[in-house]
């Protein structure tokens, strides 16, 4: 369901409701936007987003996606880099204190952030912000006013906090700064709606305390869920390899959504596209009569990420090189190119210790079995020994497929 800007307040709330985990509350919320429908006021919607990492993936995707139903809908969207707190480290679900980054490090990754983002969020309607614009004029007293607002008591009411501090573990006192920053934040913008992840649901109730005990009125909370990424158990994450990353190619956001298993495929429609709940409900059972191909949808899925980040062309160009490999057994426009002499190809050659050398497999035990598992094709022939002669001339380029994704152009000297 799209978004549009003359929806009324109920059927903006239906369209704002979808995949949430938590939202505190849906009274207060459709109270603001009959509000704001009468007076022609958008809300104030923030997210914030610590710069310690220099890439975003479809998991951050999952409540920019909100963000841009709020923007559709007309309401200000503001982005905010949280350059200062980045510095803190947030600690949430850590078991350890989280080392700070400097001040060097937030500002690139925080410039990548700013980029990227804007592959989903109109840039015109967007607002970027750095709580260090507000944050670095706090003096200590400021400081120390800010502190005196919460209790450790109520710090400890934290899953993670609670968690340290009944095994012993350090929990250092910059920690608890984290949560108050992020919840001065409100206050300085005078946010009406802030969205985060769930595991953020604590943090995002501070805000709304301060703002009250600073006389505005309490921001609205919307969580949204931790998408799993590629191993579906996992939540998505760089340093796990099981992300699709904004700044992935085409063909590699499209394979890698391809790889993902059928439930997991429903739950990333309804995470991070527009497809309606009715149709996914349809998909779901068209899948488990047998009426449809699962494969299907997930062409269409991995289509429309691409299209998102890459634009209708790539997403059109990545459908059709899928056909042509996987479908048609055609071969790609681009693969990786490598070159070796002659001579170390000439006579009965060990094939499994080729393919390590090309890098087409990580060992040759592993090389082995897929060339007995009939994985290997050079030239367009399969190959089943692991002792072969191969018939290749000086000057000449040869195709080698390793298993059903792994293509090299071998060029012969």
């Amino acid at each position: 369901m799209t978004a549009v800007k003359s929806a009324t307040p109920k059927e903006q709330l239906e369209v704002l409701k979808r995949g949430l985990v938590d939202l505190v509350s849906e009274a207060d919320l459709l109270k603001k936007l009959e509000k704001s429908y009468s007076t022609g006021r958008p809300l104030v919607v923030k997210w914030g987003a610590d710069p310690s990492r220099p890439d975003l993936h479809l998991g951050h995707a999952v409540v920019i996606e909100k963000m841009r139903q709020f923007q559709e809908l007309g309401h200000d969207v503001h982005f905010l880099i949280g350059d200062f707190t980045a510095m803190i480290g947030d600690p949430t679900g850590k078991n350890e204190t989280r080392p700070a980054l400097t001040r060097d490090e937030v500002k690139e990754n925080a410039r990548t952030y700013a980029r990227q983002i804007f592959k989903i969020l109109d840039p015109a309607k967007t607002k970027t912000v750095y709580n260090s614009e507000w944050i670095d004029k706090l003096t200590p007293v400021d400081f120390i006013r800010l502190t005196s607002q919460y209790t450790v008591a109520r710090m400890l009411e934290r899953d993670d906090f609670s968690k340290r501090y009944k095994s012993g573990t350090a929990i250092a006192l910059h920690e608890f700064l984290y949560p108050l920053v992020q919840g001065y934040d409100s206050v300085a913008m005078k946010s009406d709606v802030e969205l985060g992840g769930t595991d953020q649901l604590f943090n995002l109730m501070v805000g709304r305390d301060l703002q009250k005990a600073a006389g505005q009125e309490s921001q609205i909370v919307m969580t949204t869920p931790i998408l799993e990424g590629l191993d579906g158990v996992q939540k998505m994450s760089k340093s796990l390899d099981n992300y699709i990353g904004f700044d992935d190619s085409p063909r590699d956001m499209f394979g890698k959504t391809m790889r993902i298993s059928d439930p997991l495929m429903l739950r990333y429609y309804e995470l991070v596209t527009d497809v309606s709940m009715a149709e996914i409900s349809e998909m779901k059972k068209a899948m488990a009569s047998g009426q449809a191909n699962p494969r299907d949808f997930k062409v269409r899925l991995a289509k429309t990420v691409v299209t998102r980040f890459h634009g209708a062309a790539a997403g059109a160009a990545a459908v059709e090189e899928f056909e042509r490999i996987f479908v048609n057994k055609g071969l790609p426009d681009e693969m990786p190119e490598k070159e070796l002499p002659l001579q170390r190809l000439t006579g009965e050659i060990d094939i499994a210790a080729l393919l390590k050398e090309l890098d087409l497999c990580p060992s040759t035990s592993e090389a082995r079995r897929l060339i007995e598992g009939g994985g290997l094709e050079i030239g367009g022939e399969k190959v089943r020994t692991v002792k072969a002669s191969l018939a290749l001339k000086a000057g000449s380029d040869v195709v080698i497929k390793a298993g059903k994704k792994k293509f090299l152009k071998l060029k012969v000297k």
